[in-house]
């Protein structure tokens, strides 16, 4: 049996694996490999093998808390804490002594950041104040996750202590989201012009996802200089609007993965998935995201006791994938 991979997927692999980024048209057909076929294990394997090289085999947990707990008039029709979901209809907001808590045992954890996330109707002083607050009491890098921001607002987040922020333009962004592309892809050039790094994901996948739409938001994510992309599968909560879509598999999951990496080249210094899997890990993911609070693919208020996985189980994936998550960030 011949163990030669088409000779065209391999230059492509070739010029992925000396960090040169590849083409649309070439991200394209590494999307379009037949799964399972030795082309495709080629792909996952040079995607791991460039992250392991450029990222020192660091494995990174950037702990999520999910702030608050709303019915978010918003809308997103893939997230849980909706108005329209109905799954909550009470506005909880996790007291700073739970915060503190949490963000204490993400610090005990050695977790590489902390990505503190709001809902988009959450007070933006509010947000700030959890952010002094933390500041004050743990050395953990404070990364935001809310609305869209003007540069004021992005200068007031470096004065609280945030270093970053996470803004994603979302897949079928203004079709199953209120927001506009352009408005999101305006808040990126904020945050890169008053100095946050910006920390990105292509999501949240879904089936009904074109090839050509998902490319487009890896290649925006290298043309903007995320600090880290990957990508994220939609989880369907209960009774989503979403369901009748279904979800893609953890192996496409990583497929989605390797080729956002080979895209990336040598411009991130992290590259995650979520949830948590070790198919990723394979692929040149690094980057889990351990989660309390709330969460956007969660029924229970604190998704800790739900879908999230802690800071332990998302080290024991990383270590058991031989990604070391005690050696210092790359990210900060």
């Amino acid at each position: 049996m011949s163990w030669k991979i088409d000779s065209d997927i391999a230059e492509i692999l070739k010029k992925g694996a000396c960090l040169e980024g590849i083409s649309r048209r070439e991200a394209l057909r590494l999307l379009k490999l037949e799964p399972g076929s030795r082309e495709f294990y080629a792909l996952l394997a040079t995607a791991d093998s460039i992250s392991r090289r450029s990222f020192g085999n660091k494995g990174e947990n950037h702990f999520h808390i999910g702030l608050n707990v709303a019915p978010c008039p918003m809308n997103c029709s893939f997230c849980s804490l909706t108005v329209k979901s109905g799954i909550f209809t009470e506005d909880i907001v996790f007291t700073e002594d739970q915060i503190l808590a949490w963000a204490e045992q993400a610090e005990t954890g050695k977790a590489d950041a902390l990505n503190l996330m709001t809902t988009g109707n959450f007070p933006f002083e509010r947000l700030l104040e959890i952010g002094k607050m933390l500041k004050k009491n743990v050395s953990v890098p404070l990364v935001a996750n809310t609305r869209d921001i003007t540069h004021k607002e992005g200068e007031a987040l470096l004065e609280a202590g945030f270093v970053g922020a996470y803004h994603a333009i979302r897949l079928g962004e203004g079709r199953d989201t209120p927001f506009k592309r352009e408005k999101r892809i305006a808040t990126i050039k904020v945050l890169k012009d008053v100095g946050l790094q910006w920390m990105n994901c292509v999501e949240p996948v879904g089936p009904e996802h074109s090839h050509e739409e998902i490319i487009d938001l890896m290649f925006l994510a290298r043309r903007y200089g995320a600090t880290y992309s990957g990508v994220m599968r939609r989880i369907n909560f209960p009774q989503s609007p979403m369901e009748r879509y279904g979800m893609i598999s953890e192996r496409e999951l990583a497929r989605l993965v390797a080729v956002s990496r080979l895209v990336m080249g040598d411009i991130p210094k992290a590259h995650c998935t979520h949830e948590p899997n070790t198919a990723s890990l394979m692929a040149g993911a690094n980057l889990l995201f351990p989660e309390v609070g709330s969460s956007p693919r969660d029924g229970k208020a604190d998704t800790s006791q739900g879908r999230g996985h802690s800071l332990e189980q998302c080290r024991r994936l990383l270590t058991e994938m031989e990604w070391n998550p005690d050696k210092p960030s790359n990210c900060f």
